[in-house]
């Protein structure tokens, strides 16, 4: 489902080549173990007093809402993106999944209240909207990439690095409307290979000022053949509303 309103954005969406890498990356289970840290969280804090509706904000291939929808049985998700690429692959992702295509910077079509865990994972932070449709009851899942992130392939490849003041920012983003309620750090060292590296710089923005060849012979040069140690690096935050300040 489309619900753009023939408004133009300035933001850009994943093309397809970049949905296409994101599943290789999501299949080779690279990012298995937050997958499975958000699922947890979910599962233990969508109580009874909550609604049984995960929203994942940016939600990709649909790839964190699956798992999680895996994990509790009796939820239903709604995945959106602004990406009509990724819309396809959210409905697929799941029987119990629904695709949107919308701009996360603009009012959520989402009914106020009406979501229980909302899961915010690399992407965009609407946090007027998420406050105003996570019912009192629920949680906000935040995981975002750490200084050291992929830190080893930043430079090399072109990337974008992640900022020092990470933290700071978060905090002052959700400072208004969600209260920090549990955070952990994920660690993990995956050994990739040329493919590999290709894919995860050809699913995010860097593909969107690079060729694919380029992109492959920058990672053919940094492996020459074999494999590289790389460092995934993630904050996964578990957040509550609390009331507006009138």
């Amino acid at each position: 489902m489309s619900l753009f309103d023939g408004r133009s954005t300035p933001h850009r969406s994943d093309t397809a080549a970049m949905v296409t890498a994101r599943r290789r990356v999501h299949a080779s289970g690279l990012f298995d173990s937050v997958a499975g840290i958000v699922a947890g969280i979910v599962e233990h804090a969508l109580t009874p007093a909550a609604p049984g509706v995960v929203f994942d904000a940016g939600a990709g291939t649909g790839h964190y809402l699956a798992a999680t929808l895996d994990r509790v049985d009796s939820a239903r998700g709604i995945g959106v993106d602004l990406s009509k690429y990724c819309a396809r692959a959210i409905a697929r992702s799941h029987p119990r999944a629904a695709a949107v295509v919308a701009d996360l910077w603009r009012p959520l079509p989402i009914a106020s209240g009406s979501v229980g865990a909302i899961l915010s994972i690399f992407s965009p932070r609407n946090v007027t909207e998420f406050a105003r449709v996570l019912d009192p009851a629920g949680v906000l899942v935040v995981v975002t990439p750490n200084p050291d992130h992929l830190t080893e392939i930043i430079e090399p490849m072109g990337m974008l690095a992640v900022g020092a003041d990470k933290d700071e920012r978060l905090a002052a983003t959700l400072a208004e409307d969600f209260e920090t309620v549990g955070e952990q750090v994920l660690r993990e060292q995956h050994m990739l290979g040329r493919d590999a590296i290709t894919d995860l710089v050809a699913m995010g923005p860097s593909a969107f000022h690079r060729s694919a060849d380029e992109i492959a012979a920058d990672a053919d040069a940094l492996t020459g053949g074999g494999t590289e140690d790389i460092a995934v690096s993630l904050s996964i935050s578990v957040t509550t509303a609390t009331p507006r300040r009138s």
